[in-house]
């Protein structure tokens, strides 16, 4: 005998609550997106919803309230299991756990851990009975992507897929009943990291499907790896991915898996009134502190991929290294959420774009180092959009080669940069912190240099004050990184 059961599901929330129009229809927002998932679950019998990580950041609704109004927003929503995503933990890992406590829907991860005990901060799995079936949700999270957490020396993760792997056979070994319907690895790692993980998964555990987040990769169809569908939605509420899937509940057996990405749109989803008054009174809230125009740029500018130069991140790279006592700004690219931004520009828009509000640090490199952390950052990762990637100030320049893995050029004031020449970089904390895997430098073989510093205490502080007092702003590509084939 056989079953229906339908698992909807999004990843990388990021905040994106509000609709926006593209093409001259309404796309997007989470009062669509409600609409979407509570039209489902009237439609049909056996309707699960799971949500693989970053609910936070993107929005103003969710920094002001850190996190807490989009707790209220999702216990609306009411998905059946969420997982732990990098952002998760930006507020700090125990306003997390208090976030947690405030949440009426449940949130999994097997593998973050207090170190000194092993005691795990999340239950690790969900098992969701629906229409006579067992589903088995596992949370994945590796320590590649919470860099954050870096500074909590008491938390950690098991440091890579292969114990991830090993961690979620520990699970299915114990928890997975002979009567289980359906495993779900709910993850948010990445795409690379979920086919490594699917790759390294037994039959015998029974793993049926990965839910992934973290890479914001847009999918049309699903891929399988090692007999294991693994799917992710891009990131925001613009879609939702959509299993409809057969299972035989008397041999606990998949019969047939289907996945398709629907986008959510006026035309495919009712407005879910409750949560659009909701989200009226978290906007008024915020509109009346923080929607006042602050600066104007020239004209729009853009920031449509991490792994270039753009005019946005030439922008924020200048603004932080004018009369500085730096050379050189360091200006990591994830940290520039929007993909264009302005002519007007409101202090809400500035929040949104550039969020992590962090200490800025200064640290003295040679000539060799800064070559090597160079080609750290254009290894061959970088152009999948899977490492850290900088924008840098006026006045630095480099020439990379893909093809042969070549820094061609690297130049500082128009002059070629001497191995044993000092500068000095500046960088956010969060890039401070993680100085050895994101800059490929030991942070000990730099630190002789000099001793690193705090130059200012708030990345926000800089911006504010520099969009409040000048207008007009503009800023271009102008060939800072060359990137040759």
């Amino acid at each position: 005998m056989s079953k229906h059961i339908t698992i909807l599901h999004n990843n990388d929330m990021h905040g994106d609550f509000l609709p926006h129009v593209e093409d001259g229809r309404e796309v997007g927002g989470l009062a669509r997106l409600a609409g979407f998932v509570k039209q489902a679950r009237m439609e049909e019998d056996h309707v699960l919803y799971a949500l693989a990580g970053d609910m936070f950041r993107g929005s103003i609704i969710d920094s002001e309230y850190l996190g807490l109004s989009t707790i209220d927003l999702m216990n609306l929503l009411a998905p059946d299991v969420t997982t732990v995503g990098n952002h998760e933990v930006d507020y700090g890992l125990a306003h997390l756990l208090f976030l947690e406590k405030c949440a009426t829907f449940p949130i999994i991860n097997a593998n973050l851990f207090v170190t000194f005990n092993n005691t795990r901060l999340f239950v690790p799995y969900r098992t969701v009975r629906i229409g006579g079936m067992k589903v088995l949700f596992i949370g994945i999270l590796t320590e590649e992507v919470i860099a954050s957490t870096k500074q909590e020396k008491v938390i950690g993760t098991f440091v890579d897929v292969r114990e991830a792997a090993r961690e979620v056979g520990v699970i299915c070994d114990n928890y997975r009943n002979r009567d289980a319907d359906l495993t779900v690895l709910l993850t948010h790692i990445g795409i690379e990291k979920d086919r490594e993980l699917a790759a390294q998964l037994r039959p015998a555990w029974g793993v049926d499907l990965i839910i992934g987040g973290h890479s914001h990769t847009f999918m049309d169809q699903m891929e399988v790896v090692n007999g294991v569908p693994i799917v992710q939605v891009g990131k925001g509420t613009s879609q939702i991915g959509r299993f409809d899937i057969e299972v035989d509940n008397v041999e606990h057996e998949v019969l047939d898996v289907q996945w398709r990405c629907e986008p959510i749109d006026e035309t495919t989803a009712p407005t879910d009134t409750v949560m659009a008054d909701l989200l009226d009174h978290y906007r008024s809230e915020t509109d009346a502190k923080y929607k006042r125009v602050i600066t104007y740029f020239a004209r729009e500018l853009t920031h449509p991929e991490r792994n270039q130069e753009t005019e946005m991140g030439n922008l924020y790279a200048d603004i932080m290294q004018v009369d500085s006592s730096f050379d050189i700004m360091f200006m990591g690219s994830g940290a520039i959420r929007k993909q264009a931004m302005g002519p007007v520009v409101e202090v809400q828009d500035m929040m949104e774009n550039t969020p992590f509000d962090d200490a800025i640090w200064m640290v003295k490199v040679t000539g060799a180092q800064l070559r090597r952390i160079v080609t750290h950052i254009c290894r061959d990762d970088a152009w999948l959009g899977h490492t850290e990637f900088y924008q840098v100030s006026r006045g630095f320049h480099f020439t990379w080669r893909k093809s042969t893995h070549t820094l061609e050029e690297l130049t500082w004031q128009g002059e070629a940069i001497r191995d044993d020449q000092m500068l000095t970089i500046a960088l956010q904390e969060y890039h401070f912190a993680n100085f050895d895997e994101f800059l490929g430098v030991p942070f000990d073989e730099v630190e002789p240099n000099m001793r690193p510093c705090v130059v200012a205490s708030s990345f926000l502080n800089i911006v504010e004050e520099y969009f409040s007092t000048h207008q007009n702003l503009d800023a271009h590509v102008e060939g800072r990184m060359q990137i040759l084939d």
